[in-house]
């Protein structure tokens, strides 16, 4: 079995393994470092993998502990670890990337339900039809939790092609006002989304717009103007496919992101 595995502690990577029944690593990473440990067929492989990791992360930060030996990778297995070695990782903590044979799984904590959704739709985008991807991301219990699980995966809704709330999309509104009334002093930036159909220039306006408009619907229901700040990324940012319509659908949304 051969296999990638990152793990994550406190906000950065803290653990790396590529081999079958790799013991426990004997170094202890510290806050901040990055634990690469395994077996991979030869040192090109190490090098590709530890390139990567320093080039993201920083060679100050990554101790080594690969080591080469007799296994076998899938074909294009480096390619596959550089694409999965992105940036999107580093918005895990506590958590796991492993690459099993054609099985890539993840778990860990992030801060929101569109970044769930959007790493693994990255993993899956980056890997051909033969890998199965299984998302173990999970939302951390914080004040992002909080809203989060209020907003429960649900869409805000607008009138087509307008900045006007539907009635649906202002009884759930109402519900987050209620959530966003129990974060005290926090700032959080509102951030509008659209599908990748028409004009980008014309979404982004649109998705901005549309974040406005929660603002002041939230400011009608009591909620400090001064602690939201609103953008519009149009089709930037997608969380699921553009290519059905059930994909554009959930891409049309309104992100609630506590600021750090």
């Amino acid at each position: 079995m051969r296999y990638l595995s990152i793990a994550l502690t406190s906000l950065l990577l803290s653990n790396l393994a590529l081999a079958q029944n790799v013991a426990p690593p004997v170094a202890t990473p510290k806050p901040g470092q990055i634990l690469v440990s395994g077996t991979v067929p030869d040192e090109a492989s190490k090098q590709s993998a530890l390139s990567k990791l320093q080039e993201l992360y920083g060679a100050d930060r990554v101790v080594d502990q690969i080591s080469v030996g007799s296994v076998v990778a899938p074909a294009n297995w480096n390619g596959y670890v550089q694409k999965l070695i992105n940036p999107s990782l580093k918005q895990v903590s506590r958590g796991q990337l492993k690459i099993d044979g054609n099985t890539v799984s993840i778990n860990g904590e992030v801060s929101n339900e569109a970044q769930r959704q959007q790493i693994a739709s990255e993993i899956a985008g980056n890997l051909n039809p033969t890998y199965t991807v299984k998302n173990g991301l999970r939302v951390s219990a914080s004040e992002q939790g909080l809203l989060d699980q209020t907003l429960a995966n649900r869409t805000i809704e607008f009138e087509s092609g307008q900045a006007t709330l539907t009635p649906s999309g202002m009884r759930i509104l109402d519900e987050m006002s209620a959530a966003l009334s129990k974060l005290k002093d926090k700032k959080v930036e509102v951030i509008g989304h659209t599908d990748n159909q028409g004009l980008r220039a014309r979404n982004i306006a649109l998705s901005k717009a549309r974040a406005d408009a929660v603002k002041d619907y939230l400011a009608q229901k009591g909620i400090n103007g001064d602690l939201i700040v609103t953008s519009g990324q149009g089709p930037d940012r997608p969380i699921m496919t553009n290519d059905t319509a059930d994909g554009r659908s959930r891409n049309r949304r309104i992100e609630f992101r506590v600021s750090q």
